[in-house]
This record gives C-alpha cells, structure tokens and sequence, in this order.
C-alpha cells in the first residue's frame, strides 16, 4: 500500500501541459478534434506526468491539472448552478490581463454525482503505485470570484446564504471524492492570501464587504465542510497571491489572515513564500502544536533558477524559530501552470524543482 500524506516534500499540483495535450486543446477549440478525441490525448500524455513525479521521488502525485484550462474555473463550470461566461476584459494580474472568463451563479448550488473530475482522479488512482491526489478549488473561491450582479438566485443575494449553500456543496464534494477512492483531497483557498493585500481589501470594502468578516467567513466555510470527514481522508489548503504566466495578483504578509488560516482544520498548508511579497514568517508562530503541517513555498515556479539547498537550509533554520520543524515540509510556492498558459519556465526546471523539493526534504529530515 502506498504510504499516508502528509510528507515532506510534496507539490501544489499544476504542471506544464505537454505539447501534445496543447496540440489536442488547439485542436478541439478550431473544431477539428471531438471531446472523445481530446480525452484520447490527455489519457496518452497524463501517465508520463505521473511518472515523471514518481522518478523524481514524490510519494504523491496528480495529473498536472492537465485536463483542465484554468485551475479553479472548470471545476466551478462543473457544478450544478453555476456557468461560465466570456467577456470582453479579463481579471488583471502584474502586467497582463487574465483570460475573459467570468462564473456565474445561475440557480441553486450543488455538486453533482457525475462531476467529472471524480473520473480525473480515478485515472490517477489507476496510473500511480503511490498515492493520488487532487487539486480543487476551495470555498472562498466561488465567493470572491463571483461579482454580486452575476448572481441570479435572490436567496443567494444574503451572503450568509451563500456561505452556505457553497460550504454544502463542499461537504458533498469531500464525500463524493473519498468514495471515489480519494484519500488526499487539496482544496486552494488562495483568496486568505488576497485579504491580506491591501488593492484586494479595498476592492472588497467597494463592494460593500467587511475585509476582516470576509476572512472569518471563509474560514467557517472551509471548517464546516470538512468537518465530517473520514479520519483516512487527509486535506491540504494551498494559497498564493496569483499565478499566471509567472506573473501575480496580490502582495501582502499572512499576518491578517493566519489565526483564521490555522484555524479551518485542515491537515496541511501550502504557502506561498518565494518573495518579499509573503510577508515574514512570523505568523507560522501561530501553527497550532500537534499534527498540522506547514509546506513553505521557498523554491519559486516563476522562474527558472533553481534555489540552493544551502540557502533553503537556512531558511529552514529561520522558520523553526516559528514553528517546530517537525510540523514543517517543503513545496514549491505554486503550480507551474496554473492556467494551460503554464509558467515562464521549461520542463527541465520543473523538473529539476521537483528533484531539489524531494533532495531537500531528504537532507532535512531523513525522509521524503
């Protein structure tokens, strides 16, 4: 049997789409390949991506979010109630604009029994002799990207309403993904990370929204729907301030948001930390002692240059001035390619980022 998450060196989930998956989607968008067609690529080149992380050491591995073209909105386009529409401008990021897709809530929330990224985990499970896992999107994202005139239901109007009937379809989401086998569920609450930063906080205070009560709302969210999950079920939480084409969204330290972060529950914690824009590590003072895990983001997939295990150790060092370094682990800050776009950055580094991930954890704690 594979060994249980949490370990020492992990990664977000997000890698470079393969050419012949670029190819494939190209393909299928200019209407000269069918869904069956598409499906057909992706199950030819996904398996070499699993392999790739197991030869690099990694005790858990995904599909590199490769059926997918944004790593939060085509689940969100999945689920009952919800659409995705393209307009003219997209979400702005640090020098380029985002692609011009928007969700929509359209009538009542739910996720479906049929949801297809239960069959793109199943396909991992199948493919992989350590242990799959999956990368969602959590709670707080069907809030904060969602714009208040693009909710239709006037019941969702309440805010408290909306917290939850998402936080249901959550609870439903973790059930339906350990049925299918799941044992280590990551869901992505990067917008803690944004309600740090002080442009996001504005924009939110605009929208009529208390930027602190957000914090609080989305940690209430995230708890509940986890709460009654299988003591087998391990559940990570990564956040970040933006990922597309290496560039960012959001600058802030963790400050504002780490007592409510540390206090969702959840098993293991993604943070990004590869640049002044995280902050100090300070708040990891505030990790709970016990069994929680913090992953420091310290190796970048922005860039190519690969960090030195020298200064990695050092860093180390500083964090366990903070948090006992029994209840630390290393990953990289991000995804490589949290949109199909993918990062500035070849398949070698990643690759090379990888083996430093699963090196490091070796030289620091004997383990991967």
């Amino acid at each position: 049997m594979p060994a249980t998450a949490p370990f020492r060196a992990d990664h977000v989930g997000s890698l470079l789409r393969p050419a012949s998956i670029a190819a494939a989607r190209k393909a299928r968008a200019e209407g000269r390949l069918d869904g069956a067609g598409l499906r057909e690529a992706e199950d030819a080149a996904i398996p070499a991506l699993i392999g790739m992380q197991e030869n690099a050491g990694l005790k858990a591995v995904t599909d590199g979010e490769a059926r997918r073209s944004f790593w939060h909105y085509d689940f969100m386009g999945m689920l009952e109630g919800m659409e995705l529409v393209e307009r003219a401008e997209g979400v702005q990021f640090a020098g380029v604009k985002l692609r011009p897709i928007f969700p929509t809530i359209t009538g009542p929330l739910a996720f479906p029994d049929d949801h297809p990224m239960l069959e793109h985990f199943r396909f991992v499970a199948a493919h992989t002799s350590v242990t799959p896992k999956i990368s969602i999107p959590g709670p707080s994202c069907l809030h904060f990207r969602t714009a208040k005139a693009d909710i239709a239901p006037p019941e969702y109007r309440d805010p408290e309403a909306l917290f939850v009937a998402i936080t249901g379809v959550y609870r439903k989401a973790v059930a339906k993904f350990h049925e299918a086998g799941c044992r280590y569920l990551q869901l992505d609450d990067i917008f803690f990370a944004y309600l740090c930063d002080p442009k996001h906080r504005a924009d939110k205070a605009a929208e009529g929204f208390d930027p602190d009560a957000l914090i609080a709302s989305y940690a209430t969210m995230m708890r509940e729907a986890i709460r009654d999950r299988p003591s087998d079920m391990v559940i990570g939480m990564h956040m970040c301030r933006g990922n597309f084409r290496s560039t960012h969204a959001a600058t802030g330290a963790y400050d504002l948001a780490a007592e409510a972060i540390f206090s969702t529950g959840v098993d293991v914690f993604f943070m990004e930390y590869d640049s002044e824009r995280a902050g100090g590590l300070e708040p990891l003072r505030l990790l709970p002692k016990g069994r929680q895990r913090v992953m420091p983001g310290f190796v970048t997939t922005k860039t190519g240059a690969l960090e030195s295990l020298d200064d990695l150790r050092r860093k180390f060092d500083e964090a366990a001035r903070y948090a006992d370094l029994g209840q630390l682990g290393i990953a990289p800050q991000c995804g490589f390619a949290s949109t199909e776009e993918g990062n500035a950055i070849t398949e070698d580094d990643q690759r090379r980022k990888l083996d430093l991930v699963v090196a490091c954890a070796e030289a620091i704690w004997g383990e991967v």
